[in-house]
C-alpha cells in the first residue's frame, strides 16, 4: 500500500459530520422552542437551581440531567436510525403543560408552575421531533421529572411517623418516655423530631435512586415492585432507628454526646450506608444487562398501532410556529391576569365581639403569625367573663402571587426560627386548618387556621390555590383573607372550648371576616 494511502486511512475522517444530517433541522427547531421557554419560565428554573444547590434535600438532582444525558447516549445507535418528523399531537401535550405552568404560576405554586416547565421541555421532544424518538427515549426524558424539588410536603407524616418508631423502639429497650405529638420526653431531656430529622431528603433521593436502578437493573416488573417497596420503606425505617440511636446513648452518654455523634452520623454517610445495604441485598436478583437499556424501545414501535397513531405528522416548519404561538399566547395571558388586583379599604379593625372584651395582647411566650405581602395585618386578644382568651390574627390580600401568598410554607401560625414548634394536628373544625404548637418544651397553643376568597371559606391551603387559579384565569378580581385564631395555655382553660365559644360568639365565619375586610 502506497505511504500516502495508508496515512489518510489511519487519519480519523474529522470532516465527516458526527450528527446525521435528518437531525441538523430538527434539532435546531427544537433549541429555539426550548430557548423560548427557558425564557418564559425562567423564575421557575432559577428557583429550583437555587434548591437543587442549597438544600441538602435536592443536591441529589444535580446529577438528574448528567443521569439522561447518559441513558440517551446508551441510544446513539438506535437514535442515529431514525428520522424525527414532528407529530401534532405533541402540541396538544404542550398546549397542556404551559397551561400547568400558568395556572401554578398565578397561584404561586412552584411545584405546579415547576412541573409545567419540565412538562412543557418533554412535550417539546414529542412535538418537533415526534413520537418515534420520544419512544426511543421514554424513560430518560420521563426521568427528568425529578428536575422538580418535591417532598416537603411528607415532612409532617414523615415527622410522625419516625416519632412513632422511636417511642416504640424507646420502650422497647427499657426507657422511660411520654410521647406528645413530634416531642419524646425521657430521663434525661425532651427531645424533638423536628423537620431535619424527618428523613425526608432521603426518602426523595431513594425514591429517585430506586426508579434508575429498578429500570436499569430489572426486567421483571414484579422484581421491580419488590424492589421500589423496599426503596421507600428503608431509608424510613432506618430513620426512625437513627433518631431511636441518638436518645439511646443521650441516657448513657449525655445529650451534647448524642447530638454530636448523630451530627458526624447523620448524613450523606448515613445515606449511603442505607444505599449500600439496599443494593446489597437486591444485586442477586438483577436480570438487566447494561446493553439492554438502549434497545427497550424496538417492541413498541413495530406495534400496528404505533404505526397509525404515529402518522400523525405535520410539517417541521409549521410545528416550531404552532409551538412558538403557544408559548407566547400563555406568556401574554399569564402577564396580563398577574396584574388583576382587588381594591382594598385603606384601613381595616378587628370587630367588637358580644360577649368578649378587647384586652391587651400579652402572649406568655411571643407569638405573631407571619402573612408576607399582606395589605393589611391586624392581632388582638379578647376575653370574655369566665376568663377564656382568643387570639385573634387577620391579613388581608388584594392579590395572591410570589412573596405574598397567604398559604405558603412559613407563612401563617408557624413561623420557622422562633420559640414554637408543630406538635400535632388539632380537632377537625369545619372551614379551619386546626394545629398544636408548643414552645419551650412546655407552652401549648392551640392555633386554627382559615382561609377565604370571594364565597370560600376553608382550611384547605390546595382548595385556596385552586380559587385564586380560577379568579386569575378569569382576570377576576378578589381578595383574599387569612383568619387564626388560637389560645394560649396560661390558665386552667379548656384551649379547645375557648376557641369554639369564641367562634359561637362571632356566627358566621365566613361573613363576619367579609365585615372586617369591609366587603359588607
Amino acid at each position: 500500500m502506497p505511504l500516502d494511502l495508508a496515512m489518510r486511512n489511519a487519519v480519523p475522517n474529522f470532516a465527516k459530520p458526527a450528527l446525521p444530517e435528518a437531525w441538523k433541522g430538527p434539532l435546531l427547531r427544537l433549541s429555539i422552542a426550548w430557548a423560548a421557554l427557558f425564557v418564559l419560565t425562567l423564575r421557575d428554573w432559577l428557583t429550583m437551581f437555587d434548591q437543587w444547590w442549597n438544600i441538602s434535600t435536592y443536591n441529589h438532582v444535580l446529577f438528574v440531567p448528567l443521569i439522561a444525558g447518559w441513558l440517551i447516549y446508551w441510544r446513539k445507535e438506535e437514535l442515529a436510525a431514525i428520522v424525527p418528523k414532528a407529530w401534532w399531537p405533541g402540541l396538544l401535550a404542550l398546549a397542556g403543560s404551559l397551561f400547568m405552568w400558568l395556572l401554578g404560576s398565578l397561584a404561586g405554586v412552584n411545584t405546579i408552575s415547576q412541573f409545567g416547565a419540565v412538562l412543557a421541555l418533554q412535550s417539546c421532544v414529542v412535538a418537533l421531533l415526534g413520537l418515534r424518538v420520544a419512544a426511543a427515549c421514554f424513560f430518560p426524558l420521563a426521568y427528568l421529572l425529578f428536575l422538580v424539588p418535591f417532598g416537603d410536603e411528607l415532612v409532617p407524616a414523615l415527622q410522625m411517623i419516625t416519632a412513632k418508631l422511636v417511642i416504640a423502639l424507646t420502650e422497647w429497650s427499657g426507657i422511660p418516655a411520654v410521647i406528645d405529638g413530634v416531642f419524646i420526653d425521657t430521663p434525661v431531656g425532651l427531645f424533638e423530631v423536628a423537620e431535619a430529622c424527618s428523613g425526608v431528603k432521603f426518602l426523595v433521593a431513594m425514591v429517585a435512586l430506586g426508579i434508575l436502578v429498578g429500570y436499569t437493573c430489572f426486567k421483571s416488573w414484579k422484581r421491580r415492585i419488590i424492589f421500589m417497596s423496599a426503596a421507600v420503606a428503608l431509608p424510613i425505617l432506618a430513620n426512625g432507628i437513627r433518631a431511636w440511636g441518638t436518645i439511646y446513648i443521650a441516657q448513657f452518654q449525655g445529650v451534647e454526646f448524642a447530638e454530636g455523634f448523630d451530627h458526624i452520623f447523620y448524613g450523606w454517610v448515613f445515606f449511603a450506608l442505607v444505599v449500600g445495604a439496599l443494593l446489597a441485598g437486591a444485586w442477586r436478583w438483577f436480570d438487566r444487562e447494561p446493553e439492554e437499556v438502549g434497545a427497550d424501545f424496538t417492541q413498541l414501535v413495530q406495534r400496528p398501532w404505533f404505526s397509525r397513531i404515529e402518522n400523525a405528522w405535520m410539517g417541521q416548519n409549521s410545528a416550531v410556529i404552532a409551538a412558538m404561538f403557544l408559548i407566547v399566547g400563555i406568556g401574554a395571558w399569564q402577564a396580563t391576569a398577574s396584574r388583576v388586583e382587588a381594591s382594598v379599604p385603606a384601613q381595616i379593625a378587628l370587630p367588637e365581639v358580644a360577649g368578649w372584651t378587647r384586652v391587651d395582647y400579652t402572649p406568655v411566650v411571643a407569638w405573631e403569625p407571619k402573612a408576607s405581602g399582606a395589605d393589611h395585618r391586624l392581632i388582638g386578644r379578647y376575653r370574655n367573663q369566665d376568663g377564656q382568651e382568643v387570639d385573634v390574627f387577620f391579613a388581608l390580600y388584594s392579590a395572591q402571587e410570589e412573596g405574598r401568598e397567604a398559604s405558603a410554607f412559613g407563612e401563617g401560625a408557624l413561623v420557622p426560627d422562633t420559640a414554637w414548634r408543630w406538635v400535632e394536628q388539632g380537632p377537625r373544625v369545619a372551614g379551619a386548618m386546626s394545629d398544636y404548637y408548643l414552645a419551650f418544651g412546655q407552652q401549648k397553643r392551640l392555633a386554627q387556621t382559615s382561609y377565604r376568597t370571594g364565597q370560600i371559606l376553608s382550611g384547605s391551603a390546595l382548595q385556596l390555590k385552586l380559587a385564586n387559579m380560577q379568579d386569575r384565569l378569569l382576570l377576576q378580581d378578589a381578595p383574599t383573607m387569612l383568619l387564626i385564631l388560637s389560645s394560649e395555655q396560661n390558665n386552667d382553660q379548656s384551649l379547645e372550648q375557648s376557641i369554639a365559644n369564641f367562634r359561637q360568639s362571632i356566627g358566621d365565619e365566613g361573613e363576619w371576616m367579609d365585615r372586617i375586610a369591609g366587603l359588607r
